[in-house]
């Protein structure tokens, strides 16, 4: 049974691609299959994962979902990079940006993505969606076909004050186009601990969102170690194995596991 989580926030510099690197690679590093989707024109999980010219390849994301636009025979496997680590990453680069104003006349434009990850879900165990920072096509796209979102927030007033139209924005999701979306939980991202202004950012997100929403109870630490990795093409777990931050993701990755392990369970039971 393959799980969908779409790493999300329309606010960029919010940790989504580490998070979707280090989600990724930990759940791999738990004997779990899993894909990668960079969905992010900017290309930066492609990056991170060792591909230092995305814009360069021959065949990413964005050649795949023309082939669904145009009715066309498309190979799951064409394109795919597998990473050193344990995992499959379909790229994403520029080219997206203008499959986006393709988008816009095509019929279904909400679910163009869905049909390719329908294709790959008896693959994988896990299929991870690093989004745009942006509430665009490529991003209501994601949404459309996730089982669930994760929502990185970084300790600061501004990425705050943006996650009540994120949250409005899933909801909307979930009545129009994909009903069995869920918030998989908020997960607060470069926490400073060293500073009251963290602490107090992190307790208003608490307050604010975990009577309606899980809020998961380990955040990122603010990290130079982390911040780093973007350049070496590896996780965290190898870059710097015995840091705060390669204990925190492996922290979010039993607490993703636990939470499937047990809808499964109920999910078999009925």
């Amino acid at each position: 049974m393959c799980k969908v989580i779409a790493v999300a926030n329309q606010k960029g510099g919010v940790g989504k691609t580490v998070t979707s690197v280090n989600l990724g690679i930990g759940l791999a590093r738990e004997g779990k299959k899993v894909m990668i989707i960079d969905s992010d024109p900017q290309g930066s999980l492609t990056i991170s994962l060792g591909c230092k010219e995305p814009d360069s390849l021959d065949y990413t994301l964005a050649n795949a979902l023309i082939n669904i636009i145009n009715d066309e025979p498309t190979d799951i496997n064409k394109g795919l990079i597998h990473h050193v680590e344990g995992i499959d990453l379909m790229p994403g680069n520029i080219e997206l940006s203008s499959l986006e104003i393709t988008l816009t006349g095509v019929i279904s434009r909400e679910t163009i993505l869905r049909q390719y990850v329908e294709k790959a879900r008896n693959m994988y165990d896990y299929i991870i969606l690093d989004c745009a920072p942006s509430l665009g096509m490529m991003t209501i796209n994601a949404l459309a076909c996730a089982d669930s979102v994760i929502i990185p927030c970084q300790a600061a007033y501004l990425p705050v004050k943006g996650l009540q139209q994120l949250i409005k924005t899933i909801g909307r999701v979930k009545r129009q186009l994909n009903p069995k979306l869920n918030i998989e939980g908020i997960l607060i991202t470069m926490v400073d601990n060293r500073t009251n202004y963290a602490k107090d950012i992190s307790n208003q997100i608490y307050e604010v969102y975990s009577s309606s929403i899980k809020v998961f109870p380990i955040g990122i630490p603010l990290s130079v170690r982390a911040a780093e990795i973007s350049a070496t093409g590896n996780s965290i777990y190898v870059y710097d194995p015995k840091g705060k931050a390669a204990f925190a993701y492996k922290e979010l990755i039993k607490e993703v596991m636990k939470n499937d392990e047990k809808s499964w369970s109920d999910s078999k039971a009925v």
